[in-house]
């Protein structure tokens, strides 16, 4: 394998604009939206001027980490990242034989169901969920729900699923290394 080959990114399909909106309601909008309502009825206010400095700030770091989404084959290892989490995985522990591009609308049982240690909210699923029956445990990042690449390991009981442009081009990569 050429150094140029031994290397190689897959473009992460982009979180559709709702989740970004859905991000800036619930993480910015709403909570200030409070303390304004809560200001305009002389309620008490202590801690006002530190939640006001506060609550951009996670707003921004949260809008800042949805961005960190990449995919990417280096030297036999699948590297994810995924908002604030990361899963290295050896192609030789994959069970390319399985994998397939999925429709979630179809297979549902491979939906996220219960967060472990995730981010999760419409459009934009990130991290380490459970899933229902006897399909164990997957590592998401999932931005839209078609053309979802899974990728099963030999264990049987995880899972990656990853949201791509072009899904079928990391299938055919991880089939030739």
């Amino acid at each position: 394998m050429t150094h140029a080959s031994a290397s190689r990114s897959f473009e992460v399909s982009p979180p559709a604009a709702f989740a970004w909106v859905t991000l800036v309601l619930l993480g910015g909008v709403l909570p200030l939206g409070i303390i304004g309502v809560a200001w305009l009825t002389h309620q008490q206010m202590h801690g006002v001027s530190f939640a006001l400095i506060v609550i951009p700030c996670v707003l921004v770091a949260l809008l800042l980490l949805m961005r960190r989404r990449s995919v990417r084959l280096h030297d036999g290892m699948l590297d994810v990242r995924a908002a604030l989490y990361r899963k290295r995985v050896a192609v030789s522990e994959l069970d390319l034989q399985r994998a397939r591009i999925v429709d979630l609308a179809e297979r549902t049982e491979l939906r996220p169901w219960l967060k472990s240690n995730a981010v999760s909210m419409p459009g934009f699923h990130a991290g380490h969920f459970r899933l229902r029956g006897d399909f164990g445990k997957a590592f998401f990042l999932l931005t839209q729900r078609e053309r979802v690449l899974w990728l099963p390991l030999r264990d049987s009981k995880t899972q990656l699923l990853l949201s791509l442009e072009r899904p079928q081009s990391l299938l055919d990569a991880l089939a030739a290394s």
